[in-house]
């Protein structure tokens, strides 16, 4: 027994006690992940040729301390910029000097710029997306939301009705002569000029005589489309079953500004909803994809890593997508602190892609991860190494006291 072995041995002991140490410590850690240490032992020989001798120990040492990625609870937290991932990846920031670290830690927040950062100002990176929340680059990049500038205004381009015309009102209306004109029905909606400025427009549908069945066409029931001054924009026309026949394609309607410098509004009005049934007069959908201005005024991320963007305009743009990363062997990330790891070539390069695509987890907005470690697993391993330290002191005091039998030795 020598005094080396029992010194291997408080070494490795003490290098463990600090890996525990450190697992507790980070017990209400955000996205933290456990580590382990692994042991080798020492082993002194000498084999050269025709010998063959028996190994002596030399005691211990750490081989590695070895991370743990497996997933931690997910915490609902109802914050919409806190991000979680469920299952495979590591968020993709950008550090204050521009290099890349990854996290699993998703407490972000927004700065006055627009940014979505970490406590200590990484800025989270994704892929700039179209309205519709396409990615339109496979290039990520610092997502910056619109929380500045308000939308802009978008003019009414197409207006949408479903309704029923009542099939059993058969009275037709005769301009100038109906007080109040018979066989009249009528509704509006407000639609929207390039400035987003409202108008209301009212449009009415009046009986028309029927047209006689003329091979190959049926025998067609007509309505006139009005708009609110009374003028005739195009007619619907209907057949037995009570199905829209005419027109074949969906008419465009001229809506007057109020301003002379505006331009009108030109829309398509679609009529495929109408139908004519012997029921009272019901409007069912009457929409427009117009709006006015809006400013920024909450956010949601949906497990697909989309950026939804409301505004006080009552209008949602998607605004970005989260980019995910993962590795061949995430236990070769480097671990640089705040919650981030940076990659080393035994890690490999990162791997890029949107949440919930291939072995992705996807993301739930309004939770955090909590730190993987098992605080009962990690007392009890605390014990372990406190023995495991107290017996490697005691072969050392035993080494001495044998030595000291020797020295007294007459």
């Amino acid at each position: 027994m020598g005094f080396q072995t029992g010194l291997s041995g408080l070494n490795a002991s003490s290098k463990n006690l600090d890996v525990v140490g450190n697992n507790i410590a980070n017990v209400n850690t955000t996205g933290f992940k456990n580590s382990r240490a692994e042991f080798t032992s020492l082993v002194a020989s000498s084999v050269g040729p025709g010998t063959s001798t028996n190994a002596a120990g030399l005691g211990v040492a750490i081989d590695a301390v070895a991370q743990q990625f497996s997933q931690g609870n997910l915490t609902i937290t109802g914050n919409a910029l806190d991000l979680a991932i469920n299952g495979a990846g590591f968020f993709q920031l950008e550090l204050a000097d521009g290099s890349i670290a990854y996290s699993r830690a998703g407490n972000f927040k927004l700065d006055n710029n627009g940014s979505i950062i970490t406590n200590t100002g990484a800025s989270l990176r994704g892929y700039p997306t179209d309205t519709a929340g396409v990615a339109t680059s496979t290039t990520p990049g610092a997502l910056v939301l619109p929380t500045g500038a308000p939308v802009a205004a978008q003019a009414t381009t197409s207006i949408t009705a479903e309704l029923n015309l009542d099939a059993s009102d058969t009275r037709v209306y005769n301009a100038g002569t109906d007080t109040p004109p018979r066989t009249t029905y009528g509704t509006a909606l407000t639609v929207f000029d390039t400035q987003g400025s409202p108008i209301a427009f009212g449009v009415n549908f009046t009986r028309a005589a029927s047209t006689a069945a003329a091979a190959p066409a049926p025998a067609l029931d007509n309505w006139d489309v009005r708009d609110s001054a009374g003028t005739v924009l195009f007619q619907l026309r209907f057949d037995s079953t009570g199905s829209l026949y005419a027109p074949a394609t969906n008419p465009t309607v001229t809506i007057a500004t109020p301003s002379p410098t505006t331009p009108d509004i030109s829309a398509t009005l679609d009529v495929s909803g109408i139908t004519q049934f012997a029921a009272a007069f019901g409007v069912t959908n009457l929409s427009q994809d117009g709006y006015t201005s809006g400013s920024f005024v909450s956010l949601s991320i949906s497990e697909t890593g989309v950026i939804t963007a409301r505004y006080s305009n009552g209008e949602s743009q998607a605004a970005g997508m989260v980019a995910l990363a993962d590795f061949r062997n995430v236990q070769g990330l480097a671990p640089v602190g705040g919650n981030n790891w940076i990659e080393t070539f035994t890690s490999g390069q990162p791997l890029l892609g949107q949440p919930g695509q291939g072995k992705f987890g996807v993301t739930r907005a309004g939770a955090l991860e909590d730190s993987n470690v098992d605080l009962t697993a990690e007392l009890v391993n605390m014990m372990t190494a406190q023995r495991a330290y107290q017996a490697n002191a005691q072969t050392i005091k035993t080494q001495d006291q044998v030595m000291q039998t020797l020295v007294n030795l007459r």
